[in-house]
């Protein structure tokens, strides 16, 4: 559905909210719990395009839900009563401001019948797993394991639904974008079965890569998609304390796909611009990641469309659309998975070891070291690999940092160096190193270099195939 038109609904709601009251959060869990978390110390890397701008329409708009014809409005409890537990505002204000937030609410309202399924499982009783995939914010970073706003939305879930048992998976990975999460997606996400999704990338994509990090990123929709479980999609669209996000060009992708978008950037910017009694600080530590009161703010905002969703099931049919065709690229990487040292089996290592640890939020990295910067040719890791698209991810270093000649069928194509000195901390970072009009075998040689003299260290994290 067009921006315009979710503007349109969300306005229409706010005349008919006067005597409206969303259902309590009551009951008390019973349910199982299954905790996929994956962490990392890392922080997500910034973008640097604004996300002000509306997203395009789309050929397949049409065939959005009718959620424009659904018989119950969107209700501002559930974000009214976050704003006057997190940011003690009073019981008017904080309504106030829930009711400025609903029209900037759903940048794409989207299809709901996935979702709606979920909801109608959960009402039966039935298991269902919830995962969230994302950077730093779904990792937890400025709250904890059980004040984040997974862990938040979950704890709803499981309270509106106690007979249901809902298995909760956090996938968030400080400092990954769409390129790593498509493919890590296989393993970390859709390996659980999952029954809806959450995305969570728009502060780590940049506008530097946004070509990419938008092919990827219509990839990991439509991977999730067309997975055997049908999971229901929903996607964040974060911000920076500036406005930086890279929403207007996920808007596009889930405005094709007819996935809902669900606002941050939108609704928390527009009502700290109109209200003086509440700052940036208020809701976040730094200019990126929500404190415990952004979080809680954050989960508001996911359980008030989930509530929106609940509270029209019988509006809401259950055919669900057919997938929008991909285009020239927009399948490029729906495919995508990632080769690790557990399951890769190199030619030869060369002067890599496998470590056991973890680093950045990935385990058992190969690690090529040297205390004088001395490698040869020898030195190399050599790995023949089924591919389209050939990538790797690799350890950026705040010291001691080496780089590496890449080689794709004993061609050099780049030199990657892994040096972030002075930057804020250690991190994985991706590289796509070549990609061929069909799929092939191919032979990826990384050779380690260091500066002369000097100890040095490259992180080989996993290669990305797709």
């Amino acid at each position: 559905m067009k921006r315009f038109l979710a503007i349109m609904l969300a306005g229409s709601m706010i005349l008919t909210m006067a005597g409206c009251s969303g259902e309590s959060s009551s009951g008390s869990s019973t349910v199982s719990s299954s905790d996929s978390s994956a962490v990392s110390s890392s922080d997500s890397s910034a973008s640097d395009v604004s996300g002000t701008s509306d997203a395009q329409t789309s050929d397949t708009s049409a065939e959005t839900s009718d959620n424009a014809q659904l018989a119950n409005a969107m209700k501002p409890d559930l974000i009214s009563a976050a704003i006057q537990s997190s940011l003690g505002l009073d019981a008017s204000a904080a309504t106030a401001a829930a009711e400025q937030m609903l029209p900037l609410l759903m940048y794409t309202e989207g299809n709901s019948v996935r979702v709606a399924k979920v909801i109608r499982k959960l009402k039966a009783g039935e298991e269902v797993t919830v995962a969230y995939l994302g950077g730093s914010i779904t990792q937890g970073t400025g709250a904890d394991g059980e004040t984040c706003y997974a862990a938040l939305t979950t704890k709803w879930l499981r309270e509106q639904f106690p007979d249901a048992t809902i298995n909760y998976v956090n996938a968030g990975i400080g400092a990954t974008g769409s390129y790593i999460g498509v493919h890590r997606c296989d393993t970390q996400v859709l390996n659980n079965d999952p029954d809806l999704v959450f995305i969570d990338f728009s502060v780590n994509d940049t506008s530097d890569r946004i070509a990419i990090n938008k092919l990827t990123y219509e990839g990991l929709i439509r991977k999730i998609w067309q997975y055997e479980s049908a999971p229901g999609i929903i996607c964040i669209a974060m911000t920076q304390d500036n406005g930086t996000s890279v929403q207007s060009a996920h808007g596009e992708v889930t405005e094709k796909y007819s996935v809902p978008l669900v606002s941050y950037h939108d609704a928390m910017l527009d009502f700290l611009s109109s209200n003086d009694s509440v700052q940036w600080s208020d809701i976040s530590g730094d200019n990126i990641h929500p404190n415990v009161a952004g979080h809680a703010i954050l989960s508001s905002m996911l359980t008030t469309y989930l509530q929106y969703v609940s509270d029209n099931l019988d509006s809401i049919g259950e055919i669900e659309p057919e997938l929008a065709a991909p285009g020239e690229n927009g399948a490029k990487y729906e495919k995508a998975h990632l080769l690790t040292t557990d399951d890769a089996q190199p030619v030869s290592t060369g002067a890599f070891q496998k470590k056991e640890m973890s680093f950045g939020g990935f385990n058992n990295p190969w690690i090529a070291k040297t205390s004088d910067g001395s490698y040869t040719d020898e030195d190399a890791l050599v790995i023949e690999v089924e591919a389209q698209n050939i990538g790797i991810l690799y350890g950026k270093l705040t010291a001691n940092a080496g780089s590496a000649d890449i080689y794709i069928d004993d061609d050099l194509v780049t030199t990657i160096s892994a040096d972030f000195s002075g930057g804020w901390g250690n991190y994985v970072e991706f590289a796509e190193i070549k990609n061929f009009m069909t799929s092939g075998t191919h032979t990826l040689k990384i050779v380690p270099k260091g500066p002369e003299g000097a100890a040095s260290a490259f992180y080989l994290c996993g290669i990305t195939i797709s």
